[in-house]
């Protein structure tokens, strides 16, 4: 500790009339000899010291730091030959990534994973900010890359892209052996860049290219309106960081606008974190009944209750229902299960998607990720939706157009043309009330006469040709007519009248 410098100075001061106050002459004196021997003792006693605490020291760390593992020794033993004997220089990070991701991948599960450095940041934007892409949230399943939803109002929404479509390619390189990870990497990209996908989609015989225009994609993921009826529809279109909040404010902000019905929307909510799950569910199950259970891999469970008091005491008290179809995964089902088990909700739409397991994201000492797989998760009733799903109280089906490949406004079709694409004009041009003949594919007079009916009404050129915008006013109609006519949001609504 350092000390005023008139100390310092007194100090010197007093030790020199310490020394001068010696016998004799004033000094102490001592044989040269004895004196020589005493520090030849006191250096060979204090390197014998520290040599043996160094031996000892170094034994204990070994034991330590380095214990055994003879599972490992292969992999030693193949990193060693590789980097040794491979014909070019090698990189140990990738090696050992490499490695660590073979691990993972032997465990076969579509949600376990490694994440370099770089993807962990991805990774984390699409919980909490927003990221660059084309807004879809995909899967590796049964060895092939699946879209588990796309993301509202994103590019891949208005591409037309819908849950269970599987991508093959991107910009014609095939996807095969691409883990969801690796497929996502290739996917995403900087706002105003091109992708192309290649879609295989259950509902058509051929697979197509779907050409996406990236973008920004902002996790905004509560939206809320309210019709003169005063049945308030509140779409959830995934679960990050701030959206029980989000949600709240939407909810109190209704009930100020005098909301007597809820109707909860979840199709195509692709899940995300947990707790928001828990606190959102919370809103509807009263509080001490069961939202969710947890089961690790020894079958002990653990069950989550229904706890307001971290939100005040807020609860919804008006009737509600629950929207779901087979986009609807993971953390969007664990609300709708256990709104239909502990709360009494009802729930409308088609069977949701079926991922019954618990993931958990651990950050590795070089910033690279972890996600792992834990618990399977459990409803109220003990139920195991994996790969099964939730089958709403009332199923109600989509019309068919609202599942078609949307044709390409850079194609031409007339009349004489024959195909899948015909018949999807067709079909569109029927929802909207046009006369089309026969829907049968093939583009002939009756085709040509109601495109230029469409053409017509919506003051563009009329051709009796489908192609730019008079395809692109034909998608536009065609969404915002079942947007308008939604039979599984009127039939939620209408449980809660």
């Amino acid at each position: 500790m350092e000390q005023p410098p008139h100390q310092n100075e007194e100090d010197k001061e007093d030790k020199t009339k310490e020394t001068k106050q010696g016998p004799g002459n004033g000094y102490v004196k001592m044989k040269l000899f004895p004196f020589i021997m005493l520090l030849f003792a006191f250096v060979f006693v204090t390197a014998l010291v520290t040599t043996i605490v160094t031996s000892l020291g170094d034994d204990k760390q070994v034991k330590v730091t380095i214990p055994e593992r003879k599972e490992f020794t292969k992999l030693y033993d193949v990193y060693d030959e590789i980097t040794s004997k491979y014909y070019k220089d090698t990189d140990s990070t990738k090696l050992v990534d490499g490695a660590i991701t073979g691990m993972v991948n032997s465990l076969d599960d579509p949600y376990s994973s490694f994440m370099s450095k770089k993807e962990s940041s991805e990774f984390n934007d699409t919980i909490s900010s927003s990221f660059e892409g084309i807004g879809a949230e995909i899967q590796e399943k049964d060895g092939a890359i699946t879209v588990v939803s796309p993301i509202k109002n994103s590019p891949a929404e208005k591409a037309g892209l819908k849950p269970q479509d599987v991508i093959t390619k991107v910009d014609g390189k095939s996807l095969k052996g691409d883990t969801a990870t690796e497929a996502t990497q290739k996917i995403r990209g900087e706002k105003g860049t091109k992708v192309t996908l290649t879609i295989q989609r259950a509902s058509e015989d051929k697979p197509f290219d779907v050409t996406i225009t990236r973008d920004e994609i902002p996790i905004e993921t509560v939206y809320k309106e309210m019709g003169k009826d005063k049945i308030a529809h509140v779409t959830i279109s995934t679960f990050s960081e701030t959206t029980y909040d989000d949600l709240e404010k939407a909810l109190k902000s209704l009930e100020k606008d005098g909301m007597k019905g809820l109707v909860i929307d979840l199709r195509g909510n692709p899940g995300g974190l947990l707790d928001q799950a828990v606190s959102i569910s919370s809103l509807f199950v009263p509080d001490g009944k069961i939202v969710v259970q947890e089961e690790d891999k020894d079958g002990e469970k653990t069950a989550i209750k229904a706890d307001s008091s971290a939100h005040d005491g807020y609860k919804v008290k008006v009737p509600t229902t629950m929207l779901i179809d087979g986009g609807s995964a993971s953390a969007s089902e664990i609300l709708a299960a256990a709104a239909k088990e502990s709360g009494g909700i009802k729930l409308v739409g088609t069977k949701s998607f079926g991922k019954g397991t618990v993931q958990t994201a651990t950050t590795l000492s070089d910033e690279s990720t972890l996600k792992l797989t834990i618990a399977k998760w459990l409803t109220p009733d003990s139920e195991w939706i994996h790969e099964k799903g939730i089958t709403p109280d009332e199923v109600v089906e989509m019309p068919a157009y609202a599942t078609m490949t949307i044709p390409s406004s850079s194609k031409v079709y007339q009349e004489g043309d024959f195909g899948d694409d015909v018949k999807t004009i067709e079909t569109l041009l029927k929802a909207l009330d046009y006369n089309v003949g026969k829907v049968d594919g093939l583009y002939d007079v009756d085709t040509k006469y109601a495109v230029e009916r469409f053409q017509a009404a919506n003051k563009l050129d009329v051709t009796g040709i489908m192609t730019g915008v008079t395809t692109d006013k034909l998608v536009e109609l065609t969404q915002k007519h079942l947007k308008e006519t939604d039979p599984q949001l009127q039939k939620a609504k209408a449980l809660v009248k």
